[in-house]
Parts: C-alpha cells; sequence; structure tokens
C-alpha cells in the first residue's frame, strides 16, 4: 500500500492503521526524517513498511519513485493519495497570486494522476487494484475563499471517477474520501476554525481504511450531500446563502499576509 504525505496528519494515522492489519506500508513525503520516523514506529508496533523521500511537485521525481516501487516492492496494491494542500483566500486577494493555484494543482492534482498512470498498468495486469483519494467535501458545497483547493481536489475527484469506468473490467477501483474538517496542521491558520468541530487524524483514518477495505465510490458527510442537492435544486439560493457566509467570515491572518496578527492568533 502506497501512501502519500505519510510523514503526518491523515497520511501517518494511515500508515499506522493499515499496517496493523498487515498491509506493507510504501511511504511516501518530502521530509525524508519524519518520515523515517514514521517508517520505525510502524515495524516499532510489528509492521512493515518502507520509506521514500519524495518532492511530488517533481512530476519526474514521481516517475523514478513508480519505477523504484515497481521494481523493489512489485506492483501496488492500494494507493492512497492523501498529500496536498489547501489555501483559504478569496479572490480579491489572489488577482496577483496565480502562483496560488499553480502549486495547488501541483500537489493536488497532477501528482495523483501521475502517480495512478505509473502505478495503473500493473494493476491492471495483476487483475486488483483500489485507488483512494482523500478529498474535501467542499467539492460539493463549492465554498467561497477555496477557489484554488476546492478546483484542484474536484479535478482529481472527476479523473478518478472516468478512470474507474474504464479500468472496472480489470478490478481497479477508486473511492473519493470526501472529508469535512481534520483538526491537523494544515487548517491552523485559520483562525475561523479554531472552535469549530473536527475529525482527529486517528478517526480520518479510520474512515480512509474503511474506503480501503470496503472500496465504496465516495466517502461523503451528510452536510456535504445535503449541499450537493442544494446547489442542483436551487443553485442562487445556494450562491445567496454562500455570498452572506462569505462576509462572514473574513480572510484569516495568514491569507491577509498579516504575520504580526498571524503570530498573535496563535498564542
Amino acid at each position: 500500500m502506497l501512501i502519500t504525505g505519510a510523514s503526518s496528519g491523515i497520511g501517518e494515522a494511515t500508515a499506522y492503521a493499515a499496517a496493523r492489519r498487515g498491509a506493507h506500508v510504501v511511504l511516501v513525503a518530502r521530509r525524508a526524517d519524519e518520515l523515517e520516523r514514521v517508517a520505525e514506529q510502524v515495524r516499532a508496533d510489528g509492521g512493515s513498511a518502507a520509506a521514500y523521500a519524495v518532492d511530488l511537485t517533481d512530476l519526474e521525481a514521481i516517475g523514478d519513485l513508480v519505477e523504484r516501487v515497481l521494481v523493489e516492492r512489485g506492483p501496488v496494491h492500494y494507493l492512497v493519495n492523501n498529500a496536498g494542500r489547501s489555501i483559504r483566500r478569496s479572490l480579491a486577494l489572489s488577482y496577483d497570486r496565480m502562483h496560488d493555484f499553480e502549486r495547488t494543482m501541483a500537489i493536488n492534482y497532477f501528482a495523483p494522476v501521475r502517480l495512478v498512470l505509473g502505478l495503473l498498468p500493473a494493476m491492471r495486469a495483476q487483475g486488483f487494484g483500489h485507488v483512494v483519494n482523500v478529498g474535501t467535501w467542499g467539492s460539493q458545497v463549492k465554498a467561497p475563499k477555496y477557489t484554488a483547493y476546492i478546483a484542484s481536489k474536484t479535478a482529481l475527484d472527476i479523473f478518478s471517477r472516468i478512470a474507474g469506468r474504464e479500468a472496472w473490467d480489470d478490478d481497479v477501483t477508486f473511492t473519493n474520501v470526501r472529508f469535512a474538517l481534520v483538526r491537523t496542521a494544515m487548517v491552523a491558520p485559520t483562525e475561523a476554525y479554531a472552535k469549530l468541530p473536527a475529525l482527529s487524524a486517528e478517526q480520518a483514518a479510520r474512515k480512509v481504511v474503511h474506503a480501503l477495505e470496503d472500496r465504496p465510490l465516495t466517502v461523503n458527510t451528510v452536510p456535504g450531500a445535503v449541499a450537493e442537492v442544494v446547489n442542483l435544486v436551487a443553485p442562487r439560493l445556494s450562491d445567496f446563502l454562500f455570498a452572506a457566509s462569505d462576509r462572514r467570515f473574513p480572510d484569516s491572518a495568514a491569507a491577509r499576509g498579516d504575520v504580526g496578527g498571524l503570530r498573535q492568533s496563535r498564542q
């Protein structure tokens, strides 16, 4: 089982949970020291792990990773596309920040697509494979201030839906896990989330493991499903409600570039 973003958060928790169920976990992330820490913990708990430090924004490096894994570990049975980045910033603060969209697409969309393209032939040849994408309920909700993040995750969601149809006859399937708020370092800069209910990384990992074992098409939240229906049957009402929400919850200190304000908010 290859897990990206395995050095912290949901990826780390998923590595522990999957290893406890007997999976040989192949851990991928950028930070070699943290990655090895997770691998050592898996082994200390009696599991089996291998660590590959890779910058997933480098598509050539991903190609090299795929070749190494296939040679050294054999065909991958399960792929968890967990690595990602989130940006919460209004369009009014993004007019001169095209790089936000480029960087987000690089890790949230192009990296997992490159991994799928590299690993899918062996999955289809062996007659089994399952890909789990750690996504967001934002693909259904379409919340303001998340244009870069939600668009990148939605692109992967749709890519996987279509890929699953093409690989169906080879028993290679895809699951999109659409999380709401998960308490990880990725959401820490957004002050508005500090007091909102959220899953722990371990709770999120249990949902990922469920997706790996049962192979559902999607893992949704009830609010996400409701928002999706409202967007379909009453799109202008949905726009009105989310415009009001947009006004109520301003950009964070991090999004505004207010380093002093961000530091104060964390104290």
